[in-house]
């Protein structure tokens, strides 16, 4: 999308940017029924809903379709928008705008959610958006999570399951050399390749070792009895569980460090 002039049949490069002071004005003549005030605020915010979209990119949808799903946002958002509220109107247009776009991404998604979910999603966005009219400002979800009487986790998770997928391979921040991607985000720091070495050196090692050795250090490091305890069980002295038990670590230790 990136260096598309033309969208829509609208030329993005002589798209008007509108004073403080146009935006009101505009804004005073739309509310008193000035069609031509409200063709020109529509015209003076494509670049708003350009912006937005950018936030979209690489999902696979057609750039086309996602500027006139977020003009309808920004239709949506001149006619609740309160001036009294002494609120910009794009802190109160921007979520409305991307708000309409995820509706259309969740209502066109290839992967299904729910009934159950995708109801509680319909309800949480109808909630925001009458939220948002209410304080001409973007809720938390704690403040829809409370009109609505249902638990916080509910908001986010019906927000989550109707949000678009993202490639793990979708870039998140380049600076000149190779981009970093989701997939680098993500990394499984546990399971890494230094990880899976170490237990198989500590595998070898302890195969290793003698039946009692092995006997002992389960006794005492898987199921956390002492010495005195596996020295009973297995009819030895205490001393002799605590000689095979350093006998048996010693050995560990020099297998791993010799691998």
């Amino acid at each position: 999308m990136q260096g598309k002039v033309e969208i829509c049949g609208v030329n993005t490069s002589k798209l008007k940017v509108l004073s403080s002071e146009e935006m009101t004005e505009l804004i005073r003549r739309t509310k008193q029924g000035d069609r031509k005030a409200r063709e020109k605020l529509i015209e003076g915010n494509l670049r708003l809903v350009l912006s937005v979209i950018q936030r979209f990119a690489g999902r696979g949808e057609n750039p086309d379709d996602l500027f006139q799903v977020g003009c309808v946002g920004l239709l949506k958002a001149i006619a609740n928008f309160d001036e009294t509220k002494m609120v910009r109107f794009s802190t109160y247009g921007v979520p409305m705008i991307a708000g309409e776009i995820r509706r259309y991404l969740r209502d066109n998604s290839a992967i299904r959610v729910s009934r159950s979910v995708r109801d509680t999603a319909y309800k949480v966005l109808q909630c925001k958006e009458e939220l948002m009219r209410q304080s001409q400002r973007e809720p938390t979800c704690e403040q829809i999570a409370q009109a609505l009487g249902i638990p916080v986790e509910d908001v986010t998770g019906a927000l989550d399951a109707i949000s678009a997928p993202v490639s793990l391979y979708e870039p998140v921040y380049s600076d000149g050399g190779d981009p970093l991607t989701v997939m680098d985000q993500v990394r499984d720091q546990k399971n890494t390749d230094e990880s899976w070495l170490e237990r198989l050196d500590l595998k070898r090692a302890v195969q290793r070792l003698s039946d009692r050795e092995k006997n002992i250090l389960a006794l005492r490091f898987f199921d956390g009895k002492t010495q005195m305890e596996v020295a009973s069980q297995i009819g030895i002295s205490q001393a002799q569980v605590s000689r095979l038990e350093k006998n048996a670590l010693s050995t560990i230790r020099k297998s791993i460090q010799v691998s």
